[in-house]
């Protein structure tokens, strides 16, 4: 019983984890894909020179500066937002920013590598997630399966020892 127990909690382990890990990873996939779809590339100039903006002090993008920036949203307005930019552009400068369907200044969207890399990472960690909990899952299973075949050795016991006992002294 045991054995079988063991043989299907591998097979459960092996397609659940991959099963897991695949769906995660497409669940992260199709969340980057919408946020692609939702963000555009905006044509934009510099309100001021990046001299006088504010240095990026946290993130990837230190080296960079905080500028104001202005450009025309897609029902004609004229919108102001703040973007990252090197530290040498100069007012009226051309700069490329993403922007929501909302108009509203946004962040890039992570690139196809980093999503790639995202995707596989999540699927991985999830397929091992799910192996992990399917092992511990049958490791209680097989613990009480343990157990119950020790009470089952002990109530023998107890019906045989005595008359083992009367065997070893000579008079069984």
């Amino acid at each position: 019983m045991e054995a079988w127990i063991v043989l299907g909690l591998w097979g459960l382990a092996v397609v659940g984890g991959v099963l897991s890990g695949w769906g995660a990873a497409r669940a992260v996939d199709h969340t980057f894909a919408e946020r692609r779809a939702e963000v555009h590339t905006v044509s934009a100039r510099l309100t001021e020179n990046a001299a006088d903006g504010t240095p990026v002090t946290a993130g990837y993008d230190t080296g960079m500066t905080w500028v104001t920036v202005r450009w025309t949203a897609a029902d004609g307005s004229i919108r102001t937002g703040r973007a990252q930019v090197v530290p040498t552009a100069t007012a009226g400068s051309p700069v490329q920013v993403w922007a929501n369907r909302a108009g509203q200044l946004v962040g890039a969207p992570a690139s196809a590598v980093e999503t790639t890399f995202e995707a596989v990472a999540t699927g991985v960690l999830v397929g091992q997630l799910t192996v992990a909990v399917v092992y511990g899952a049958g490791t209680l299973v097989r613990r009480r399966l343990f157990h119950r075949r020790l009470a089952e050795w002990d109530d023998e016991w107890r019906r045989v020892g005595p008359q083992w006992r009367n065997f070893s002294d000579g008079k069984g």
